[in-house]
């Protein structure tokens, strides 16, 4: 599915029980195109619950952000798994670059437009923000993509790359269900928003600066 040159590094490929739990997937008769399509199904109910918090009673939205929560660390596990059950596995196919980074993008833009619905009642441009957000994550997967067009290991640096967005958008999540649960105004989600929009665009220009100097010194 992917290169070594274009793969994420990640410590946690390097633990056991990723590549114990890749195995056991692989011997069920798995693949890692399907993995990275369970990613895509887990985000989409993510999403919902971003989505169906933003008019329920406090309870219920504390239970929908925690769900969301967990919703997004399983499609990094999904991300995790797919590229083990590929290269460790051996299993690449001809359209695994496909599948693995098409239903990341659409991922990116259903959680965090969904992020910024979740708290529409809180802020008149909460809705505006979430899809500013989606554009500045597909835009720094769009330079990441662009430098390996060009020849060049694909640039994974941050501050605000995949992990570190849905990082942010996990705590977002748990502090929101706490502010829901104490029936305070959610500003932690819109904190959050603000710190991915304003990361990611950071993270664009500084892989895009790191590309041109790569080329130059070709």
């Amino acid at each position: 599915m992917q290169s070594e040159f274009s793969r994420r590094p990640l410590k946690t490929r390097a633990k056991n029980w990723p590549r114990q739990l890749a195995f056991r997937l692989v011997r069920f008769g798995l693949t890692p195109n399907q993995i990275s399509a369970a990613s895509l199904v887990i985000s989409a109910i993510g999403a919902t619950c971003f989505f169906a918090g933003a008019e329920r009673a406090p309870t219920a939205r504390t239970l929908l952000f925690l769900s969301a929560a967990v919703c997004i660390q399983l499609r990094l596990l999904c991300n995790l798994l797919d590229g083990l059950m590929a290269v460790e596995g051996g299993l690449k196919t001809k359209t695994g670059e496909i599948f693995n980074e098409f239903p990341d993008r659409i991922a990116d833009v259903l959680l965090l437009v969904a992020a910024g619905y979740s708290v529409r009642w809180h802020c008149e441009n909460a809705i505006e923000l979430g899809f500013l957000c989606a554009i500045a994550a597909v835009l720094t997967a769009y330079v990441r993509g662009f430098g390996g067009s060009a020849g060049l290991p694909q640039d994974f640096c941050g501050p605000m790359a995949k992990q570190q967005r849905m990082a942010t958008l996990t705590f977002a999540c748990i502090l929101s269900a706490a502010e829901a649960s104490l029936r305070f105004e959610h500003r932690f989600m819109l904190l959050a928003l603000a710190i991915i929009f304003g990361g990611s665009l950071f993270t664009a220009g500084r892989r895009t600066k790191r590309i041109v100097q790569l080329l130059n010194a070709r």
